[in-house]
């Protein structure tokens, strides 16, 4: 099983690289994601498929991936919220048989660190398989976010969009709305504000194209913008549709943009300084 789980996110790796190179040198995760999905022609299956954290699979995959770049010096480890490109990530192409040994590479220097008393920041399924790439503290508010009653969630992202710099938001409380579960005002200058509808699904799978169809047609006529916020994710389809040409754009934030969110605005989270283990300094000690 380990196994066949190493062969699917190494198998990122190359991939990757191409993706950012295509998009200028570097891009945001989800472009790195969707520029992958599109050239390799994934099916639904990979796509829609998720963990048990109701993450997409293939997406935390990717992200797995990523960091593995990072510590051979291919990537940027020190850029927050984009994937950027190092001179040496420029120029390498990558084969499978090249990653698998980037990988074995790594969980070696990892078995050594762990044998001669360094500890990792990464616990032994992560080194040794290579998923769930997620930390524990935001599985643990995702989780969190996941038990909350479906009208507590709904009240939970009110108060986010608040402390996000929207007015005037509150709760629909109705039902048969066409999905709509609230609005607010964002207002962009003192000359220029505009009223957002707002959906709130707590979910652990994916969100599909007909229920961001759905809310759209709801919203048309009502509101100049729509929000989907969900603790899962959302299907490639799904973000084709709120994407669509000649149709009213609808934002999507899922469960891995929702944590950064409620991190940036440090709504029912506390910071914490971490300092992590630079294996690409003590490689050489090996």
């Amino acid at each position: 099983m380990a196994k066949r789980q190493q062969a699917e996110f190494i198998k990122w790796l190359g991939p990757i690289l191409d993706a950012l190179r295509d998009l200028g040198g570097s891009g945001k995760p989800r472009e790195v994601s969707a520029w992958i999905a599109t050239k390799l022609n994934l099916g639904d299956d990979v796509l829609n498929s998720t963990l048990n954290s109701g993450e997409s699979r293939f997406h935390n995959q990717v992200a797995w991936a990523r960091q593995y770049l990072i510590w051979e010096n291919y990537l940027d480890k020190n850029i927050r919220g984009a994937w950027v490109l190092t001179a040496s990530g420029e120029k390498k192409k990558l084969t499978i048989e090249e990653s698998r040994l980037i990988v074995k590479k790594w969980i070696d220097i990892f078995t050594k660190a762990r044998k001669s008393g360094i500890k990792p920041d990464l616990n032994d399924t992560q080194i040794d398989v290579g998923i769930e790439i997620i930390s524990n503290d935001n599985l643990n508010l995702l989780n969190v976010l996941q038990g909350l009653s479906p009208k507590g969630f709904e009240n939970i992202c009110k108060l986010l969009l608040r402390e996000s710099g929207f007015e005037n938001v509150e709760v629909t409380g109705q039902s048969h709305d066409g999905g709509i579960d609230g609005y607010g005002t964002l207002e962009i200058n003192p000359f220029v504000s505009f009223k957002v509808l707002f959906q709130c699904k707590r979910y652990k799978g994916g969100v599909s194209r007909s229920q961001v169809g759905d809310f759209r047609n709801a919203m048309l006529g009502r509101a100049e913008k729509g929000i989907i916020i969900t603790t899962g994710h959302f299907t490639n389809e799904a973000i084709k549709e709120a994407n669509r040409d000649g149709a009213p754009k609808v934002e999507l934030v899922d469960g891995e943009k929702l944590i950064k969110m409620f991190e940036k605005v440090e709504l029912g989270v506390k910071a914490k300084t971490v300092y992590e283990v630079d294996f690409n300094f003590f490689e050489p000690f090996f």
